[in-house]
């Protein structure tokens, strides 16, 4: 795989970083987005170019952001991770170091982040929440506090117990046994600048992420979105979202919430070059690339 690209961008006194695990064809577009029809998603090929790729597949980034503030260094989501035991070959037991060779290139060693949020707790955000070390899982970041809400935390615990849940096994059971998940709701808070929108509808606790000194000038989408698609029809639903009528009531409110103002918004799986803002468009939304940052 070749080297992926890590973006760099200020905003007011904070320091984005998007590091980039993997890009992969997903899955078809109108089994990943059951209400999509092939009329609508032809009316929209053109402006999603290599988000589609062949056999109508859409393309996913899989993507974490590192947000430097005035006091504090703080990870959302930790993608894919590797040696993990996962349902999709391109996720399954990966080896690579594009994730933490991405937090090198922008100065971030595993000790220096306070923090590590995770707007949900599905495999592919929690992946480098543990790295194996002598045939144990331990945690990547050992000086961090994992950010886990009590919902998605309870209903996830829930389902191990009930099923098995390999992630949770493998990338949450290793942070709270080492004692270093904080359990929080959404009124959590890191010092003036980072704040939770709890989310849910595609799971029970899934939550968005907020920075800005006393306002919100980027958020973290987390799996709101998965791709461009669903900002201009916010009615489309994953496959896999737990509530689907909710998740679109709660990704129009979203969508609504950001719409014409100079909040940067960062998804967990589309592709952006840089900052890019909500715009409205007709009865739905686009991103649009931001000024001023």
């Amino acid at each position: 795989m070749s080297r992926l690209d890590v973006d760099t961008y200020t905003i007011d006194d904070m320091t984005i970083h998007r590091v980039v695990e993997l890009v992969a064809p997903f899955m078809p577009a109108t089994e990943m987005l059951p209400a999509l029809t092939s009329e609508v998603l032809d009316e929209n090929r053109g402006w999603l170019g290599s988000q589609l790729a062949e056999n109508n597949y859409f393309v996913l980034t899989y993507q974490s952001f590192v947000v430097r503030t005035p006091h504090h260094t703080v990870v959302v989501d930790t993608g894919l991770g590797n040696d993990k035991d996962r349902g999709r070959p391109e996720w399954h037991r990966k080896t690579d170091d594009q994730f933490l060779s991405g937090l090198a290139r922008v100065g971030v060693r595993p000790e220096d982040v306070d923090y590590v949020i995770c707007t949900h707790l599905h495999a592919d955000h929690v992946g480098w929440n543990t790295r194996l070390v002598q045939g144990r899982w331990q945690p990547t970041f050992p000086r961090a506090r994992y950010i886990l809400h009590r919902d998605e935390l309870a209903a996830t615990a829930g389902r191990h117990r009930e099923s098995g849940d390999q992630p949770y096994a493998d990338s949450i059971l290793p942070i709270l046994d080492a004692g270093l998940a904080d359990v929080v709701d959404e009124d959590f808070s890191i010092g003036d600048h980072g704040r939770l929108l709890l989310t849910a509808g595609h799971t029970a606790g899934h939550v968005a992420v907020r920075f800005g000194r006393r306002r919100d000038r980027v958020v973290f989408s987390g799996d709101l979105l998965h791709v461009a698609l669903q900002i201009r029809y916010p009615e489309l639903s994953f496959f896999k979202d737990l509530d689907p009528r909710a998740a679109a009531v709660t990704r129009r409110a979203f969508l609504e919430r950001y719409a014409e103002t100079d909040t940067v918004c960062c998804t967990g799986h589309i592709p952006t070059s840089g900052p890019a803002t909500v715009r409205r468009r007709g009865d739905g939304f686009a991103l649009a690339a931001s000024r001023g940052t």
